[in-house]
């Protein structure tokens, strides 16, 4: 197949298009959002990819890290690798509000009874605040991880801003491939069965079988944070 300049792949129907996330995503950086979109990072399972594709086209364009105070320290050390490896110039640890926090989960186990509530109080409320000053921003979400996403775009507006999916199609595998031929590494905690992977107190590894985001809010019929909401594609 003809790979087409990012211009002409975002003038085109998306399912005629050969990696039509990732044109779309250059086209966002360099054109159409220029200094006005943020990548948002888990730096988790599959972080690397996205984050080494956003590096090759702008490595000032901002990271915005949650900083829950809930992480593995894998995580935390995975993030600072990640960062030095691809020469990341503005990755940005975004917190809770510390009174928030205090007044709301002052010993730290608010996710035991009311992980909705703590959700919103070190993740969503954190990043619209963030995200305040951005009008598009990007996610490593792809159609594989789980049910619930099997559906999801490669473009869409939530909340008046646009929001961008640039691996929605990739599968697990292509992702591990590209990953290893760019010698990038991996989260520490995969070799240990964890598919998806975010704050220590509401994460397990997946059993076989299972899809990727089981291991997260098991047993809790929850299975997003809260920081992607309904969308309009």
């Amino acid at each position: 197949m003809t790979h087409l300049s990012a211009d002409a792949a975002a003038e085109l129907p998306l399912a005629s298009v050969e990696d039509a996330g990732l044109a779309l995503l250059r086209r966002a950086i360099e054109r159409d959002h220029a200094g006005r979109l943020a990548v948002v990072s888990s730096f988790g399972a599959d972080s690397a990819m996205l984050l080494a594709l956003v590096a090759e086209i702008d490595r000032s364009v901002p990271v915005l890290f949650l900083e829950t105070g809930m992480h593995f320290p894998q995580t935390l050390a995975y993030r600072d690798a990640l960062i030095e490896r691809l020469g990341l110039t503005d990755v940005r640890d975004i917190r809770p509000d510390p009174a928030q926090v205090a007044g709301r989960d002052p010993r730290g186990d608010l996710h035991l009874f009311i992980p909705d509530d703590c959700c919103t109080l070190r993740k969503v409320a954190p990043l619209a605040r963030a995200l305040a000053g951005f009008d598009a921003w990007a996610t490593g979400r792809r159609r594989q991880q789980s049910a619930t996403r099997a559906a999801l775009p490669f473009r869409e507006t939530v909340d008046g801003r646009v929001k961008f999916n640039p691996l929605a199609d990739w599968s697990v595998e292509r992702i591990a491939d590209e990953l290893a031929r760019r010698g990038l590494p991996r989260h520490p905690l995969l070799r240990q069965g964890f598919a998806s992977i975010g704050c220590a107190p509401c994460t397990r590894a997946v059993r076989p079988g299972e899809d990727a985001r089981a291991g997260r809010w098991a047993g809790q019929g929850k299975t997003e944070c809260g920081i992607h909401r309904p969308a309009f594609f």
